[in-house]
């Protein structure tokens, strides 16, 4: 890609040929020959570019309703944050006034800041992917509440604005980077920015180690229709907890849980109602205060499952219907779900070494029944409970 191609593709003509491949059969067994066809009237190097900008378009559309409109690189959106995860943050960011998007990338974040309302900086050191979000921002009709800086934050301070955000790059090439010193920026070079600007939101990939918060940030756990997407550190008047787990659906329900408790639920063996809570309350470290706000116990005093009396809604877990429970041993549970009528049988563990997807296809048979078996610890044994997956038990 380069500036040349941008201009091609955001062209009339570009966008024409991009609305037909939209239209056509794009995969791997295609490619050469949608290439081929391209090339008899294109130059080799934007057929190509059109071919991936089609496919970039597809893989986008889980991340970007309007996936169709925009250009994209793959690695740039690899990383970049599915749209209501994105307008959850710029709904929180907005709160203090106008953002700099702090490498802005293809520009996901800066379009969730403007349509939230704020004024946006976007700032980016590659002149390509600046370019595509200026492209992104001005198609989708956002060019006004955005001013673009290019600009390598390594050598130079952020621009003056009431808040930062920033995404660092966890990536180089196709590995991923787990050390926060090796992001780009780094993560201490970008928590440095605090002493200019103390509102400062960083967001991280979700398995980040608590130790890199700073003692007076917020982190916030962030998942999306029961997928943990990522973490995010909030300082300064930005950060209102200590922890937080926040619950996105599809369909634009947020619901947000923050730690109010230190209490330890009791212990109790399984009982009518099996919960096992979001991953985002686990990563945030609130299952004790879910169990409260349930009047649930917990198995063991290390396994996030979670047991009632009686169930109630909640959108921090999703919550199974007991049919029983046993100590494990696997000869004995093989013959109980066939007693049980069992038909397709889905495996969940924790605490457990076994493998879920071999155990499932073991247990699974011909009967009428959807079952789900835990597999799992009390504090002095391991334990198999079977739940009811069939709607009309469900808990709801």
């Amino acid at each position: 890609m380069d500036q040349d191609l941008i201009r091609w593709l955001s062209s009339p003509e570009g966008c024409t040929v991009l609305d037909d491949l939209a239209t056509r059969d794009i995969r791997e067994a295609t490619i050469l020959s949608e290439l081929n066809r391209l090339r008899r009237s294109l130059l080799a190097a934007r057929a190509r570019a059109a071919i991936e900008q089609a496919l970039l378009r597809r893989r986008a559309i889980s991340k970007f309703p309007q996936a169709d409109r925009m250009l994209f690189t793959r690695e740039a959106l690899e990383q970049a944050s599915a749209a209501p995860v994105a307008a959850h943050r710029a709904r929180r960011l907005v709160q203090v006034g106008d953002v700099a998007d702090l490498g802005c990338g293809i520009g996901g974040d800066t379009i969730a800041l403007a349509d939230a309302g704020a004024q946006v900086i976007a700032v980016e050191r590659d002149p390509i992917r600046l370019a595509l979000a200026r492209f992104n921002v001005e198609v989708l009709g956002l060019g006004s509440r955005v001013s673009f800086i290019e600009r390598d934050l390594l050598r130079e301070p952020p621009p003056s604005a009431a808040a930062l955000f920033c995404d660092p790059a966890r990536r180089s090439g196709e590995r991923r980077l787990f050390d926060p010193d090796d992001f780009q920026p780094p993560l201490s070079h970008v928590l440095s920015w605090r002493q200019r600007t103390p509102a400062l939101a960083v967001k991280l990939a979700p398995g980040i180690q608590r130790s890199v918060v700073p003692e007076d940030a917020e982190v916030e756990f962030v998942s999306l229709d029961g997928d943990l997407k990522e973490a995010v550190i909030w300082c300064g008047p930005c950060a209102t907890t200590s922890r937080r787990a926040t619950v996105l659906g599809s369909d634009g329900s947020t619901s947000t849980m923050i730690a109010t408790t230190t209490t330890a639920p009791s212990l109790s063996s399984p009982l009518a109602v099996l919960y096992e809570p979001d991953p985002a309350v686990i990563r945030a470290g609130l299952v004790a205060e879910l169990a409260h706000q349930l009047g649930a116990y917990q198995l063991a005093p290390d396994i996030a499952y979670l047991t009632a009396h009686t169930a109630l809604p909640t959108p921090f877990a999703r919550a199974w219907t007991i049919i029983t429970w046993m100590p494990f041993q696997l000869k004995r549970l093989r013959a109980l779900v066939r007693e049980l009528d069992a038909g397709i049988v889905t495996v969940k563990k924790r605490g457990s070494p076994l493998d879920t997807d071999s155990l499932a296809r073991q247990l699974s048979g011909s009967g009428q029944r959807h079952l789900v078996v835990v597999l799992t610890q009390m504090p002095d044994r391991p334990i198999a409970i079977i739940c009811s997956a069939d709607r009309s038990d469900m808990v709801t």
